[in-house]
């Protein structure tokens, strides 16, 4: 895949293999109002991202304290996904498409809790799946970006978020300035929190 750039139909074979190779991805989403603030996430945990099929991959949003993404979706579905090679051939992958946030509540919640069978949900405040609709698939070189080691998942967040129940997490969120609105105003987490389903 190392070179100058390519297009892709699908993710599938040697493509669809580096990404879920990898330990971190990005994500980065944007109001439609021209002054809106631009969010860029890193995203990683080990088991918390699915390719659910040739064209659509998911992943696991979890409790923190803003809800950017998800609003930018609700407004827009605009989403951008990136993966970069931090070891091995150089390589940067993007995924541009629509996206969606899945709430608890949603008839498709269990089937697609179902793709992320590496990772424990009940441990990090599970709030949302966000799907993402591949429209355009490309990789470019990558030849600047730096050789780093992988060591661990940090263990902050499941043992910050672990001993929350459902109340609880309600709680935090509604504490939380900017996750049932997002920093310009826009319709962020619904609120109150919907029950996990059994």
């Amino acid at each position: 895949m190392a070179g100058m750039g390519k297009v892709y139909e699908r993710i599938d074979g040697r493509l669809r293999a580096f990404i879920e190779a990898q330990h971190i991805f990005f994500t980065a989403t944007a109001p439609l109002s021209g002054d809106g603030t631009i969010n860029l996430s890193p995203k990683g945990l080990t088991g918390s991202f699915a390719v659910i099929d040739e064209l659509t991959v998911a992943y696991l949003d979890f409790a923190g304290s803003n809800a950017e993404t998800v609003a930018h979706l609700r407004e827009n579905g605009r989403i951008t996904l990136m993966w970069c090679a931090f070891d091995g051939p150089p390589n940067i992958v993007r995924v541009h498409g629509r996206g969606e946030p899945v709430f608890r509540d949603d008839p498709r919640w269990s089937g697609l809790v179902a793709h992320f069978p590496g990772i424990d949900t009940t441990q990090h405040g599970l709030r949302a799946i966000i799907v993402v609709h591949a429209e355009l698939i490309r990789d470019t070189c990558g030849y600047a970006v730096p050789f780093m080691t992988y060591d661990a998942d940090r263990d902050l967040h499941g043992k910050r978020f672990a001993r929350e129940d459902d109340a609880s997490l309600g709680a935090y969120f509604e504490s939380k300035e900017h996750v049932g609105v997002s920093i310009d105003g826009l319709p962020g987490l619904p609120l109150p929190l919907p029950p996990t389903p059994v």
